[in-house]
């Protein structure tokens, strides 16, 4: 037989572990969406890579056989031609290395998701991030739901300090002897324990120690995923205001390169100088493929600060 309010609070704990069980669910969710935005921005910036080493091989291959022509006429000597041929070797043996990377991590994408085709990430920068209350994030949701559980199993100890009353019935049947009928009897009876709460002591002390860890991990949890959330914040800013440098400093060399290329084609350059100034236009493009991904990820990670699914 229950107890004044045992059944209720028996019901209410086996309701906040399942709700505890639905919440976890979540969590891991979020979990595994934090490994495929890591990886999915790793994909994007070999792709910006693969593309830049490509555009870098065939420049250098223009200015090779340009230098070919120049030092057939005799405008330039040998040196030359052996220079740009080498600069276009290690251009295509870049453009070889990105792609290895980036197959790979193309196999990765496979592995971890069970998809071929990996999303575009172009339009990400521009999509708005909607901040979300810290208490719909599902590590702070499922705290929140152990310390809920962790009470109600207090609850169910207050209301068992004692053994519950039993009823028991007994059906007993005698078989008669030869020609004799058979026969039965029915009895009932209530069962009273008479024991103290003492008993249910160590039980209670358990259960209340058990609220206070909840307690003291959910406080922690809910100040690390605020720091989190800042900190994320803080970084998605100052990649953002590095990305605005690097976009302008790679313009600036695309603009001198081109001019270089100009005065070389006139012949008031030397190829050395022009392969110094393509390579660091190309570098400071490789700056900027690489930041504009950087700033992706740390946007990606804000929204996993704040617990959102992709």
């Amino acid at each position: 037989m229950w107890l004044p309010g045992q059944k209720a609070a028996k019901q209410q704990a086996a309701d906040a572990s399942l709700a505890l069980s639905k919440l976890s669910e979540a969590e891991g969710k979020l979990l595994v969406a934090e490994s495929v935005r890591e990886l999915l921005w790793q994909v994007a910036e070999l792709r910006a890579s693969q593309a830049l080493a490509k555009e870098q091989a065939a420049t250098l291959k223009a200015i090779s056989a340009d230098v070919d022509k120049r030092v057939a006429a005799g405008d330039l000597a040998r040196a030359d031609a052996l220079a740009a041929k080498g600069e276009l070797l290690s251009a295509q043996a870049a453009q070889i290395q990105a792609g290895t990377q980036l197959a790979a991590a193309k196999r990765q994408w496979l592995a971890l998701t069970g998809l071929q085709q990996i999303p575009d990430t172009g339009s990400s920068d521009i999509e708005p991030i909607t901040p979300r209350s810290l208490d719909e994030h599902p590590e702070l949701a499922s705290a929140v739901q152990q310390t809920e559980l962790s009470r109600r199993r207090l609850d169910l100890v207050a209301k068992s300090k004692r053994s519950a009353p039993e009823i028991v019935t007994r059906l007993r049947q005698d078989l008669g002897g030869y020609g004799q009928s058979s026969a039965y009897s029915v009895g009932l009876a209530v069962r009273i324990p008479f024991g103290t709460a003492d008993r249910n002591a160590p039980m209670e002390a358990a259960a209340l120690t058990e609220l206070e860890v909840a307690q003291s991990k959910e406080q922690v949890r809910r100040s690390a995923l605020a720091a989190g959330i800042d900190n994320a914040k803080a970084a998605a800013q100052s990649l953002q205001d590095q990305l605005e440098a690097e976009r302008s400093k790679a313009s600036m060399f695309r603009e001198r390169a081109q001019l270089i290329r100009t005065s070389f084609d006139a012949g008031e350059t030397s190829l050395p100088e022009l392969l110094r100034a393509t390579n660091a236009a190309a570098q400071a493009d490789f700056s900027v493929a690489s930041q504009e991904a950087a700033l992706g990820l740390a946007r990606a990670r804000l929204r996993q600060a704040y617990g959102q699914l992709p």
